[in-house]
């Protein structure tokens, strides 16, 4: 008697599956600490109209990726991938893609905060929420300005509309966002103050701050007066205290949408604006600064870089709050 082998549809579903190409990414089963961070092997997902499939380089770590780790926060339960920065190279381009081409060096930031999933070796996203890389950088100054630069142009520039001669006060001056903020201001012709622990006041003051106010030894909110713009980066009580340190009819912007109790109550009494901002995806963004960057106006300042298998110890060095500048993950060859 011949013996036959016959391949169940369940058999051939696996197979099928097991020749997907796939490619390694950093996922979590549980909320909570960076020990909940692994590598796993996806498959390499496929661009549908509209978007583009980029190969990851470089992926900034931010720490929006480190409080959704821990509290999922806008994100549904995990298992998810983490991560909005991405600088890399154009794999493959959806239908009616004319924007990209296979070969294209790209940076930008997914959309946030549900188009998450850049620390993994290949991403989706929309073509236009990415930008040609700038001339004259490597992967992982490209990987870290996305986020960061994003929020505070939407923030000092789309919002507060800084221009020249405003006094502007970027808190937390050395941190992510912080130390963007202030190049960016800086190139938009503003007088710029910032906070940061005293070592760390050389540091901003060469990325242009024209004022160093020491948080630990000062009280901000008496130390800075009538300024036209305050950017908060740290939200609770520094969102009220913030309104002292500004004129009637300026504006506070805080990247912290999460408003203090009485907030807007007394913003209205001193007759300021308030605005809490969420960062956006945004191609003419993307555009503006790749422009201040290839013009010599803005830089990333890279605290630390770390392989993609060891996302989770970036995790916790972030979540040290003493890092200067960005934290980046690179995928390697």
């Amino acid at each position: 008697m011949n013996e036959t082998t016959t391949t169940t549809a369940s058999d051939a579903t696996t197979e099928s599956k097991a020749a997907e190409p796939r490619m390694r990414a950093i996922s979590q089963d549980h909320l909570g600490g960076p020990e909940v961070l692994h590598e796993i092997e996806l498959p390499i997902p496929k661009p549908v109209p509209g978007q583009i499939l980029v190969r990851v380089r470089a992926a900034g770590v931010n720490p929006t990726d480190w409080k959704h780790r821990a509290d999922s926060r806008f994100l549904p339960a995990p298992p998810f991938v983490l991560g909005w920065d991405v600088c890399g190279v154009v794999e493959k381009v959806g239908v009616g893609v004319t924007l990209f081409k296979p070969g294209d060096e790209v940076f930008g930031m997914l959309p946030y905060p549900y188009g998450v999933g850049s620390h993994a070796e290949f991403v989706v996203g929309p073509t236009r929420a990415f930008a040609p890389k700038p001339k004259g950088i490597d992967d992982v100054q490209a990987g870290a300005l996305p986020l960061v630069s994003l929020t505070a142009w939407q923030a000092l520039v789309d919002t507060a509309e800084v221009g020249p001669g405003d006094r502007v006060l970027i808190h937390a001056a050395a941190g992510g966002v912080g130390h963007v903020a202030v190049q960016i201001a800086k190139a938009r012709g503003a007088h710029v103050i910032g906070t940061a622990s005293a070592p760390k006041h050389d540091f901003v003051r060469g990325l242009g701050a024209d004022e160093m106010i020491d948080y630990r030894e000062s009280d901000v909110a008496e130390a800075v007066k009538d300024v036209d713009v305050v950017l908060d980066t740290l939200g609770g009580e520094n969102q009220l205290q913030s309104l002292k340190s500004l004129r009637s009819g300026g504006v506070l912007v805080s990247t912290l949408p999460v408003p203090k109790r009485g907030l807007f109550d007394e913003a209205a009494k001193r007759d300021i604006r308030v605005e809490l901002i969420l960062v956006e995806a945004d191609h003419a963004g993307m555009l503006a600064i790749k422009d201040l960057v290839e013009t010599d106006r803005l830089r990333a300042t890279i605290a630390q870089t770390f392989p993609l298998a060891d996302a989770a110890e970036a995790h916790r060095v972030g979540e040290e709050g003493h890092t200067t500048g960005k934290l980046v993950l690179t995928m390697g060859d």
